[in-house]
């Protein structure tokens, strides 16, 4: 009986560990809670614009942003955002308010894009989903990056950025150089 306690007990108090050990998670923040995060600890940020109907960016979500090397690496060198392209939040951001005023709450599916989202993640004049914005430390866009990434092409972009190397040189001297 005694046994059978001390596993219960161990399960219930390790399994959480275990659990998190398993399933690594970013420190996501919101775009609200971002410029605070930068004045007590200035990092490259990372922003996930994605849409609740997205496909890809579900995908993404579960198979880049849960894999354990992304999660340690965006941790530790950048501030990550979540954001909802189409959501209805009001966000204070860098002095301007932005909102979503064609947002309808009885709309399924598809909705108005966020006045956020317009004004950082277009591409060529288009935005996408999902697309990662990123930013250097003064919150001034580097560049977006639309499309659906694997770990393992999401991995050189991240020291791309928090290197500075997009400073000096091209992505596509920097990956040949690696």
């Amino acid at each position: 009986m005694k046994s059978l306690l001390l596993t219960i007990f161990t399960c219930l108090i390790l399994g959480p560990v275990f659990g998190q050990m398993q399933n690594p998670e970013i420190n996501w923040i919101t775009m609200n809670e971002l410029e605070q995060a930068q004045k007590k600890a200035p990092k490259k940020v990372l922003i996930d614009v994605y849409t609740s109907w997205c496909g890809p960016c579900k995908m993404m979500l579960k198979n880049t942003f849960h894999n354990p090397e992304v999660v340690d690496y965006v941790n530790d060198n950048f501030h990550a955002v979540k954001f909802n392209a189409e959501g209805n939040q009001v966000v204070n951001f860098k002095g301007y308010e932005f909102a979503n005023p064609g947002y309808d709450p009885n709309r399924r599916g598809r909705n108005a894009t966020h006045d956020l989202a317009l004004a950082i993640a277009p591409s060529q004049g288009r935005i996408a989903y999902p697309t990662i914005v990123y930013m250097d430390e003064d919150l001034s866009i580097i560049f977006p990056v639309q499309g659906y990434m694997q770990p393992q092409q999401i991995m050189p972009l991240l020291s791309y950025v928090s290197s500075d190397a997009y400073k000096s040189q091209s992505y596509e001297e920097y990956k040949s150089a690696e």
